[in-house]
């Protein structure tokens, strides 16, 4: 069985749905990614985490609609999301519900874990595992209003996060987030995460139901347990946690080493019994990092210098000629 993260698949079947009603052809999309049509037609497949986030791209790209993960949140039938659902609805509070999406959000998406900071002022944060976050966008983004608007409807309260932070860049468009995420929205943070409001781990929910909730979480615990354990390659934890540090010039071995707890000797064996260096995977990270921005015309060549960790814009020029054999602007104009 491969090790690979799987979902459920359901954000992949809004996409499709989304694509069909467009006119645009699916199945050329879906092949270009990995997938099939049979696939996305049965509700109980699941499908590769990575196989979703490329076609969410795609999607994104072929119905010309750069907020497409965004969009979708904020339509789709939260009870779509199936177990998980009713049983942070059932739950007693805010909190408690929290909790147990951050125990059972494996259920339906093995990618991305939710790690749940039960405080005066809660905190929610999403942390990618056996992906590379960079290369995802509109899935972290339906995720991100996917919650919030659940929180809402669950506590029966309209109210906006104390602050959210997004670790990708977003150069353009960040008013579009701010009817469902509020203004204290942060792009380009240091992790993928939702301060909510004070006091509002003890808000009682809507549904509150004690004996359904005991059922059902029962019912996750039967799901979780028939789940393999994904254990995240050692490059993707090295990507994950070096793109956020690298405007600050901080994605440095020993930095790297230190937050995956081990020492940067045994950072440097265990990614060689994987046929991998340090500053290979780094060097493959900024590349692909560069493609990214290259694409948004709006981000200055010499902001992406420093996104990308680079002391000014002649250096990041050396290197992607290095990378490419084109200079940035040569690779803008060629996209």
């Amino acid at each position: 069985m491969s090790d690979l993260p799987m979902v459920q698949g359901g954000l992949s079947r809004l996409a499709a749905d989304r694509v069909r009603k467009a006119g645009v052809r699916l199945e050329p999309l879906l092949s270009r990614v990995g997938l099939a049509l049979d696939q996305i037609d049965d509700s109980e497949r699941r499908i590769g985490a990575s196989n979703q986030i490329a076609f969410l791209e795609a999607a994104a790209h072929a119905l010309k609609d750069d907020f497409l993960g965004f969009h979708l949140a904020g339509e789709f039938d939260l009870r779509e999301l199936g177990l998980l659902y009713y049983v942070m609805a059932s739950s007693d509070t805010l909190g408690d519900a929290l909790n147990r999406a951050a125990r059972y959000s494996r259920i339906t998406n093995e990618a991305i874990m939710l790690q749940y900071q039960n405080a005066h002022e809660p905190k929610l944060r999403l942390v990618y595992s056996g992906v590379p976050r960079h290369a995802d966008l509109q899935q972290i983004e339906f995720c991100i209003a996917a919650i919030v608007r659940l929180t809402r409807v669950l506590s029966g309260r309209q109210f906006f996060p104390r602050h959210i932070s997004i670790s990708h860049i977003r150069p353009k468009g960040i008013a579009k987030f701010a009817s469902l995420l509020g203004k204290s929205l942060e792009f380009g943070g240091a992790a993928d995460e939702i301060n909510f409001p004070v006091g509002s781990a003890d808000w009682a929910l809507v549904d509150a139901d004690k004996r359904l909730n005991k059922i059902l979480r029962e019912l996750c615990e039967e799901s979780l347990s028939s789940r393999r354990s994904n254990t995240s390659a050692l490059r993707v934890q090295v990507e994950n946690t070096a793109s956020p540090l690298l405007p600050h010039g901080l994605a440095k071995m020993n930095v790297i080493a230190k937050k995956l707890g081990m020492s940067p000797r045994t950072l440097t064996r265990r990614l060689a019994e994987e046929g991998a260096t340090f500053n290979e995977i780094l060097q493959q990270l900024k590349a692909s990092l560069a493609r990214r921005y290259l694409e948004e015309d709006s981000l200055p060549i010499s902001k992406i210098a420093w996104l990308l960790g680079f002391e000014d814009a002649s250096s990041f020029s050396h290197a992607c000629r290095r990378w490419t054999g084109k200079s940035p602007r040569e690779l803008r104009l060629s996209r």
